[in-house]
C-alpha cells in the first residue's frame, strides 16, 4: 500500500488539484510563472475572440480553458501555489502601450504575487513611458513582435532596449515563429538585436519554438538571455513544434545554470495548467532541474523571498 501512495505522490500532475502536491514533493515554496496574462477587460475580450476565430497568428482551433474573471483566475493561481506571476500585455498598434502600462501596474499593486509588468511599441513616446514604468517599479516587460508586426531592431526601439539593458530589467520577448511565423520573427531577428544590446536581460518565450536549437545557442552565448517553457512539452504544442530529443541535455544544463524559467500562457491555453508541469516532469531531467525551472531561477532573477 505504501508503494502505491508513494507512486501517487511522485506522479506528475494531470489535473490542477494535483499541482500543489507536485511542488511540495520537490520541497519548493510554490511556483513562479513568468508568462501569464492579465489585460484590461475590453482588450481581453478581443484577444479571446481572436483565438475563438483561429485568427491568422493563431492558425488552429484554440479554445480558451480559463475564460474566467480576473478575480477567479488570480484565485486559481493562488490555489495552484503560483506565488509569483506576471500580467503580460502587449500592444498591436501605436498609442496603446502607455495605457496598458497604467492598467497592468495598477493590477500588480492590487494583486498579491503579481510582478509589476509593462510593455512598449516602436513609437516616439516609447522611451518616455518605459522610463515612467521603470520609475513606478516595473520588474518585467513583454514584447510580442509577431502580433505587433515590427522587427526587434526597429530604430524607434534602440534607446528603449538600451535603457532596459542598463536597468537589467527582464523582457519576455515573443520572437519565435510559433505558432505562425512572420517577417518579423525568428532567431536571426533576435540575434541582430543582441548584437546591438548584448547585455539585454531577455526571456525568450516558448523556448523560441520552432527554432529551439538556434535559441538555445543564443542563451548559451549571451549571459543575460534566458528561455521560458511556455506551452512546450504539452500535447497541444507537440503536434506542431515538438522539442528535439537531441537537445534535452543542453536544456538540462541551461536550466541548472539559471537560464530556463517556467512559463504557461495562463489563461490563454486549451488544456489544464497542470499539463505544463506534467510535460516538464516527463522530460526526466531530474528533480534539481525541476526545482530550478519551477522556482529557483525566477526567484534569483526577481529576488523573490
Amino acid at each position: 500500500m505504501s508503494e502505491i501512495v508513494d507512486d501517487a505522490i511522485r506522479r506528475p500532475p494531470v489535473e490542477d488539484d494535483e499541482v500543489p502536491a507536485f511542488w511540495r514533493r520537490l520541497g519548493l515554496p510554490g511556483l513562479a510563472d513568468v508568462h501569464t496574462h492579465f489585460l484590461p477587460p475590453r482588450l481581453l475580450r478581443k484577444v479571446w475572440a481572436y483565438f475563438d476565430a483561429a485568427g491568422p497568428l493563431v492558425g488552429t482551433e484554440w479554445p480558451i480553458r480559463y475564460r474566467w474573471s480576473d478575480t477567479e483566475r488570480v484565485a486559481h493561481l493562488h490555489r495552484l501555489g503560483v506565488r509569483a506571476f506576471t500580467a503580460l500585455a502587449y500592444p498591436h498598434r501605436p498609442g496603446m502601450a502607455a495605457a496598458l502600462n497604467r492598467w497592468t501596474l495598477d493590477f500588480a499593486r492590487a494583486t498579491p504575487g503579481c510582478l509589476p509588468s509593462a510593455t512598449f511599441y516602436p513609437e516616439p513616446e516609447a522611451v518616455g513611458y518605459v522610463t515612467d514604468a521603470l520609475a513606478e517599479g516595473a520588474r518585467v516587460f513583454k514584447v510580442h513582435v509577431q502580433v505587433g508586426g515590427f522587427l526587434p531592431t526597429d530604430p524607434a526601439l534602440d534607446k528603449v532596449w538600451g535603457l532596459l539593458a542598463e536597468a537589467g530589467v527582464p523582457v519576455v520577448v515573443h520572437v519565435g515563429h510559433a505558432p505562425v511565423g512572420t517577417a518579423h520573427t525568428g532567431p536571426e531577428a533576435f540575434a541582430a538585436l543582441l548584437a546591438r544590446h548584448p547585455r539585454l536581460a531577455a526571456i525568450v518565450a516558448h523556448l523560441g519554438a520552432p527554432d529551439y536549437t538556434e535559441f538555445l545557442d543564443l542563451a548559451e552565448s549571451y549571459e543575460r538571455v534566458r528561455l521560458d517553457t511556455t506551452m512546450a512539452f504539452t500535447s497541444f504544442f507537440d503536434r506542431f513544434v515538438p522539442f528535439p530529443d537531441g537537445e534535452r541535455s543542453r536544456l538540462r544544463e541551461l536550466g541548472l545554470a539559471g537560464k530556463v524559467l517556467l512559463g504557461s500562457d495562463f489563461p490563454n491555453i486549451p488544456y489544464p495548467y497542470a499539463e505544463q508541469l506534467d510535460g516538464l516532469a516527463r522530460l526526466d531531467l531530474g528533480d534539481d532541474w525541476l526545482r530550478a525551472v519551477c522556482w529557483a531561477n525566477a526567484a534569483a532573477l526577481f529576488d523573490l523571498s
